[in-house]
């Protein structure tokens, strides 16, 4: 008798509680390897291929493309020890999709490995889609059984209903439901969840608002949208689409409101020179070896003068009511990918050279271009250089990464007229902008700071100094 092993998400790290259903990579009746990647998630953090430990033949998926389920939730199972020749039965709709599992027998297989967040690190020749051959499934070592070969029963409908106010915990595992439920005012306790075992979801929570404002609203037909004049467009104020808030444009909403709620943030700015530094670095890079970028130039000089003012690499914790400063400079730096506005992390940049740091720099933007960072890619920055001259702009107020206490803002390097040894010259000139915590410094602070970091970028060689 085949065993059924069911596969859950897993703990995707970094305290996420929660992903989004992008791509299936494989099918009911296919048959899987230990550590294959089986499906494509969303995170709030970063794009996620989930493996499964277990080998054998698939007989449920759980949750269509672009159904979002917390951590703990069903994925799929597998019949390992079954005979891969068994027809298989695919399915479609909202319920999960089921195929019967063949005869066959031995014990389950499974590598031990527990993804939190960065897969498991199978071989790569196991990474790929099987379909089903008519050699049996290897034997298998003792495993959990979860049910017997029957393909599982479908899960309840999405359709949350209101039901008599239950007594004990709400089988509720993700916060992001409960601060919504909160939010708008709704007991969750008067919800059937349309998750496994009754877990109330956020689609349930999102359904019951939207009931309590239909009721609300008074039941006479709106009136036709006004018109603007004879061209018959839409007044001003009508709604053209919604946009869920929810992966990647979810997490930048909930970090930068937070931002701008707890930390009182101040900017100074100051013009520099930068025509010694392109001259520098087109010097570095003209007599050979790996190419130097201006943004790893940037980043070392940042280090420099992190090292010179150390509150500004730090956190505050207000229950403790302290100032952390930090040893460590991971320096962050904000990329725009097709997924939106991501901030990769330059781990330990402090003691990095700057072809190390062109090297980082530029496997992190590939990784964000190509959608593979990991959460670890994306967490644990103290300092973040923003380099928004890209987008052809010379001066911004950006809003600081919280829980972080600072960061530079680099605008674009143009040719202006500045004055150059007492005589007018056509310099390369740029705007510096910091923006930083109040509270783990004053202007002083800041101000020696960012002075600091334009007298670097006018001088390169008082870097020598710090070397």
């Amino acid at each position: 008798m085949a065993q059924v092993l069911e596969f859950k998400l897993p703990d995707l790290g970094e305290g996420l509680t929660e992903a989004e259903i992008v791509r299936w990579l494989v099918a009911v009746g296919d048959v899987v390897a230990i550590d294959q990647p089986v499906v494509e998630v969303e995170t709030a953090k970063a794009m996620v291929e989930v493996p499964c430990p277990y080998g054998g033949v698939v007989t449920a998926r759980y949750g269509e493309e672009g159904t979002e389920l917390p951590v703990g939730a069903p994925l799929l199972t597998v019949a390992v020890g079954a005979s891969e020749s068994a027809p298989a039965a695919t399915g479609s709709g909202t319920g999960p999709q089921t195929a019967a599992g063949g005869d066959g027998a031995g014990p389950a297989e499974t590598s031990g490995n527990v993804l939190v967040g960065y897969g498991t690190g199978a071989p790569a020749a196991r990474r790929r889609r099987v379909r089903p051959a008519a050699s049996p499934v290897a034997s298998v070592s003792p495993a959990v059984v979860v049910g017997p070969t029957p393909a599982p029963t479908p899960p309840p409908a999405p359709a949350p209903a209101a039901v008599p106010e239950r007594s004990g915990p709400v089988p509720v595992i993700s916060p992001l439901v409960r601060r919504l439920a909160r939010q708008n005012g709704l007991d969750l306790r008067a919800l059937a969840g349309s998750g496994r075992d009754g877990l109330i979801l956020r689609c349930d929570v999102e359904l019951a608002i939207e009931r309590i404002g239909q009721t609300a609203r008074t039941p006479a037909p709106a009136p036709a949208p006004a018109v603007n004049g004879a061209s018959g467009a839409p007044a001003a104020g009508a709604v053209a689409e919604r946009v869920p808030l929810r992966g990647v444009r979810g997490a930048v909403a909930d970090k930068l409101s937070r931002s701008r709620r707890e930390i009182p943030e101040a900017t100074c700015w100051v013009d520099a020179d930068a025509t010694e530094l392109m001259a520098a670095r087109a010097a570095a890079n003209a007599a050979g070896g790996p190419k130097i970028s201006l943004i790893a130039l940037l980043a070392r000089i940042c280090t420099a003068a992190l090292a010179r003012f150390p509150e500004l690499n730090s956190t505050v914790d207000m229950e403790a009511r302290e100032i952390v400063r930090l040893r460590d400079v991971h320096l962050g730096f904000a990329a725009q990918t097709d997924r939106g506005l991501v901030v990769p992390v330059v781990r330990d940049a402090q003691s990095r050279s700057a072809e190390s740091l062109s090297a980082e720099f530029a496997r992190l933007t590939e990784a964000g271009r190509s959608g593979t960072l990991t959460p670890g890619d994306l967490t644990g920055g103290t300092f973040t250089l923003n380099n928004y001259g890209v987008f052809g702009v010379d001066g911004s107020t950006p809003i600081i990464n919280h829980p972080e206490a600072a960061m530079l803002g680099v605008g674009r390097i143009v040719a202006k007229p500045w004055v150059h040894r007492g005589e007018l010259a056509v310099r390369q000139v740029v705007q510096l902008s910091l923006t930083f915590d109040h509270r783990v410094c004053d202007g002083g602070t800041a101000g020696g700071f960012l002075r600091y970091v334009a007298d670097c970028v006018e001088q390169p060689a008082v870097l020598l100094r710090t070397l």
